[in-house]
């Protein structure tokens, strides 16, 4: 089995042989970035595998960084603005700020250009019914149009097309006889959803990544049957699921956000392995830490992805809240003069400073360097030099009165400071206590920074997984096929809406059979799964993913249903409104194909004390900034049941954990590094450092 990331900076590849994990990272190429894909396929040996699953952010990317094709926007006549007006939603910060525009509005970096938008004379009722039929004449002249400006895709949106595709459907047929053969994405098969702008912008995106990634994914394909794979090529959704290739392009908008979420499935099985249940997951990369939640075994999974602020994509996702602060943060100083750290990073290019690739300004990386916690001999097993001097005239640079000292360990503090900030904000909204969770802490600098935020976290531990460097790779090898059809109707909970509600789950289920790959169809191994978004009638919004029974609906299972929703509601908000009516909105089914997932090894435990590889100084750790020693173990030589106390660094090869003093250190029974503030007794039993 193979597990593949495709990050940033470098690409995590993951294999599993016989049993046993290998692991290595290539530095991607944001051009071409299947070419570092293949290389880890290469190194690892993939053709004797029969599963290679993968996972990008180059869809993401794209839009982040507005590096799109031209794709034109065609919808109902008046609402060619609807990507411009997004919702009526503010920063909280931002409330009482005239000048604030939406990232992506027309103001700002508009994701499509506004003379590429256009409305065309028709419109359907919410009820389905047709109110002005389509006229194809205009239809055609606004085609023609579009041809003119060579436009690369296609994006249609009707008002209401979720009740009746019908003129959106004509639409397709006008558009192939005008356009020729150009991807094309119709807002009643892509997300058959109310609410107009989250249809409207996850159409744009869908035909959008079908641009970016088929050329992609058919090089991918073809790169591995050369090397002589033969299994199956799987892509990872927003869900953490997996998708066979060919079916994730028919609509790529759900692969978009991947790498996180396969980030959140492999704490889960961890979690469950080592029975912790109670989980706060944080991937911390080189540009951002992602954060995710998991409350008794299972993660939050939510209807919709934000790219960027008020950017909606309808695309099952796990919940994942990111925030600006990586190895690769820029330090810089404020309008005031104080050190701030991110949101801007230097990426994979140039990248640190210490990388030698170019870059000149000071980041987390350079900080890291600089207090002695990295190894700058042999970094992402040897693969990358570091180079202290370049760090130090990086910091050096910063114009401002504080020491060189003093200018690297703030920012190393604020930089923890800026994590720590945003996991206690998903703890309490979800009205939880830290104190009851472990962080997992995972990806490249997610070990050699949060162990330094523990005490601002208030969590139970930090919890350092097998391989951390590679662990979303890792996640990709811990889910299960999931093939998904949803259906919107505003429909009350009630006996009256028993025919509608059956009526719309038969259809689903039969739909998602029928679209189902041959090959898959023909092993009739799979599980049907029902779920509803729901809301407490007259509210905005909708509390997602409510269970609800198999075979017909009656009145009794309209109670359960009504009765699983407010159970949901009060573990996702931590109160209920039993005494309100459910509406539901969004009826959703999935099919669920098991698959192989990797199980860890368990160790045996032993009684013996570790011993240090050798020791190493560290700076500007304490609040004292004094230097201090630490010992240096290699993790491969840690066994079940070992303790180490702090200050101290655990290396391995593609990572790098820092245990910070004042904490202990315990390896668990799957090789797991579990990270605990020191009782005093255990203080006592160290001498004092000098």
């Amino acid at each position: 089995m193979f597990g593949v990331d495709v990050g940033g900076t470098f690409t995590d590849v993951v294999a599993i042989v016989d049993g046993k994990v290998r692991v290595t990272k290539v530095p991607s190429a944001p051009n071409n970035p299947q070419e570092a894909v293949l290389e880890g396929a290469r190194r690892l040996g993939v053709e004797n595998s029969n599963i290679f699953n993968h996972a990008s952010t180059k869809g993401l990317n794209a839009v982040l960084t507005r590096n799109l094709p031209k794709v034109a926007f065609l919808t109902t006549e008046g609402h060619r603005d609807i990507l411009d007006g997004g919702r009526s939603w503010r920063p909280f910060d931002k409330q009482m700020d005239p000048g604030w525009r939406r990232p992506f509005g027309d103001a700002a970096r508009p994701l499509i250009q506004r003379y590429l938008r256009q409305g065309v004379r028709e419109r359907m009722l919410a009820s389905g019914e047709e109110l002005l039929a389509l006229d194809e004449k205009h239809a055609r002249e606004i085609l023609q149009l579009f041809k003119r400006c060579k436009v690369d895709g296609l994006a249609i949106c009707l008002l209401n097309a979720y009740r009746n595709p019908a003129h959106e459907q004509r639409l397709l047929q006008l558009a192939y006889e005008e356009l020729g053969d150009l991807p094309i994405s119709l807002s009643s098969v892509v997300s058959p959803r109310a609410k107009e702008f989250s249809r409207a912008t996850t159409t744009v995106i869908d035909v959008m990544m079908k641009l970016v990634y088929m050329d992609y994914a058919d090089e991918v394909a073809k790169g591995l049957r050369q090397q002589g794979f033969n299994g199956e090529l799987n892509f990872a959704d927003c869900a953490g699921s997996l998708l066979p290739w060919q079916h994730a392009m028919q609509q790529p908008y759900q692969i978009i956000f991947a790498g996180p979420a396969a980030g959140i499935k492999a704490c889960q099985e961890l979690g469950k392995q080592i029975n912790a249940r109670n989980l706060l997951c944080c991937d911390v990369g080189g540009t951002s830490t992602d954060i995710g939640m998991i409350l008794n075994g299972e993660p939050f999974l939510n209807d919709s992805v934000e790219l960027e602020y008020d950017l909606l994509i309808n695309a099952l996702s796990l919940e994942v809240s990111s925030v600006g602060a990586g190895g690769g943060s820029i330090v810089s100083l404020s309008a005031a003069g104080d050190i701030q750290v991110g949101p801007s990073s230097a990426g994979a290019i140039p990248g640190p400073a210490c990388y030698c690739r170019g870059g000149t300004l000071p980041t987390v990386t350079d900080a890291c360097l600089l207090m002695g916690i990295l190894d700058p001999k042999d970094f992402a097993n040897g693969q990358l030099q570091l180079d202290r001097q370049r760090a130090e005239q990086a910091f050096t640079s910063l114009n401002t009165p504080l020491s060189q000292a003093e200018r690297i360990r703030y920012a190393f503090r604020i930089a923890l400071n800026n994590i720590a900030e945003e996991v206690l904000n998903i703890i309490i909204r979800h009205g939880a206590d830290p104190r009851d969770y472990s962080l997992v802490a995972y990806g490249s600098a997610g070990p050699m920074l949060l162990a330094g935020a523990l005490e601002l976290m208030q969590v139970k531990e930090i919890l350092i997984p097998p391989n951390p460097g590679l662990f979303s790779a890792i996640g990709l090898l811990s889910t299960d096929l999931v093939f998904t059809k949803s259906r919107s109707a505003y429909l009350l909970l009630m006996p009256s809406s028993e025919e509608e509600i059956n009526s719309i789950y038969s259809a689903l289920e039969v739909e998602l059979i029928e679209s189902l790959p041959t090959a898959i169809k023909a092993q009739g191994s799979y599980v049907l799964r029902r779920s509803f978004d729901g809301r407490l009638l007259g509210q905005s919004w909708e509390t997602p993913f409510v269970e609800v029974p198999a075979g017909t609906l009656d009145a009794v299972a309209l109670q359960q249903m009504s009765n699983s929703f407010h159970e949901e509601y009060l573990r996702r908000n931590g109160q209920d409104f039993p005494q309100i009516p459910v509406q539901g909105v969004t009826y959703r089914v999935e099919l669920v194909i098991e698959a192989e997932k990797y199980a860890y090894q368990k160790m045996p435990r032993t009684e013996t004390k570790p011993i240090p590889h050798t020791t190493r100084e560290l700076y500007f750790v304490s609040e004292e900034n004094t230097n201090m020693e630490a010992e240096v173990y290699h993790r491969e030589n840690l066994q079940h049941g070992m303790q180490v106390l702090g200050p101290a660094i655990i290396q391995e090869p593609l990572s790098t954990i820092l245990v910070m003093p004042g904490q202990l250190l315990t390896v668990g029974a799957v090789g797991e590094l579990h990270i605990t503030l020191q009782t005093s007794t255990e203080r006592k039993k160290r001498e004092p450092l000098s």
